[in-house]
């Protein structure tokens, strides 16, 4: 059991605090925001001991072990560098940060500081992820040459929300497409070559997007929008098998597996369903720390600044200015 702390809550944090403490024997001990009020609030309703009002307080408290970064996006890379700066562990929301550059500022203060530093991608830490990455590394699909998956949601516009707003790295890249993106760099190894179009809202960041990554010997398709509500599902193909992934791909839940051999069905055996997969990164966090390590092999920091790489470059193709 390691004691967490929790800087900028939110909607993402009341989900996390909650399945972390209802499904694994992690505990988080304080949390703190910029306003005193929501730091009370968010310590009332999840048991927390102690609230903070301001970030400096918790990262010096040598009662805790690792912090839970969870700001909107453009927060993300001072909080995690406060953190690492007072030798706290860190678990820092996805995107960890907002470009490629910012992701290697903050992997190398981790690496500095010698302390365990992650992006939150807790879909690679599902069930039916771990299982679909023993069958491509098993052969069970031949060689993979094709991923595609989709994520969309129809967010309503609204000019003063944080996801139509530039300053806040709004845009459906970052909040949506980051998911298809990992997958089909998961899926293929890391694009090579990365081609987008998409269109833009009025406020100048992008409503929907389609990305074509190019990788060693295959092509991945990812879409995301913010003005469409998708089936957003996922799949990867081989030459000798594919897996489709149960929509939404991006929480627990099952796949099929279609080969020669036939259809098998994989269903997560576990009741956890949609934020309560949350807790599966939280766990793993725990124990990768437990084992001395500062990077999750699963997910490691080179990794999610490649995939920021790829991201960087789809917003500059669909005309972003940043």
């Amino acid at each position: 059991m390691l004691r967490w702390g929790v800087l900028a809550p939110g909607r993402i944090a009341d989900d996390w605090v909650r399945t972390v403490h209802a499904h694994t024997d992690q505990r988080v001990l304080a949390v703190a925001s910029r306003d005193a009020e929501r730091a009370a609030g968010f310590a009332s309703r999840h048991g927390i001991p102690r609230w903070h009002e301001g970030y400096e307080a918790l990262v010096a408290d040598p009662e805790i072990d690792v912090v839970y970064v969870s700001p909107p996006h453009v927060h993300h890379v001072p909080l995690a560098l406060l953190a690492i700066s007072a030798g706290k562990h860190v678990l820092i929301e996805k995107p960890l940060a907002t470009t490629e550059a910012d992701v290697r500022r903050v992997a190398e203060a981790a690496r500095e500081a010698g302390v365990f530093a992650m992006e939150a991608m807790w879909t690679r830490f599902l069930p039916q992820t771990t299982v679909l990455r023993r069958l491509l590394d098993d052969g069970a699909l031949g060689r993979p040459v094709a991923a595609a998956a989709d994520f969309g949601i129809a967010f309503g516009f609204d000019a003063t929300s944080r996801a139509y707003d530039p300053a806040a790295a709004g845009g459906a890249l970052l909040d949506l497409g980051i998911y298809p993106l990992w997958f089909t760099a998961f899926a293929l190894g890391d694009a090579s070559r990365v081609t987008a179009r998409g269109s833009l809202t009025s406020t100048g960041v992008e409503e929907q997007a389609a990305v074509l990554t190019e990788h060693e010997g295959g092509l991945g398709a990812a879409t995301a929008s913010m003005i469409a509500s998708t089936p957003n599902t996922a799949f990867v193909a081989g030459e000798s098998g594919r897996v489709e992934i149960d929509g939404p791909f991006w929480s627990p839940g099952g796949f099929r597996m279609i080969s020669a051999g036939g259809e098998l069905r994989y269903a997560d055996p576990s009741a956890l369903r949609h934020r309560d997969g949350l807790a599966y990164q939280a766990a793993t966090v725990a124990a990768h720390i437990a084992e001395g390590r500062t990077e999750a092999p699963e997910h490691p920091l080179e990794r999610t600044a490649r995939l920021l790489r790829t991201i960087d470059e789809a917003r500059r193709q669909v005309g972003v200015v940043t």
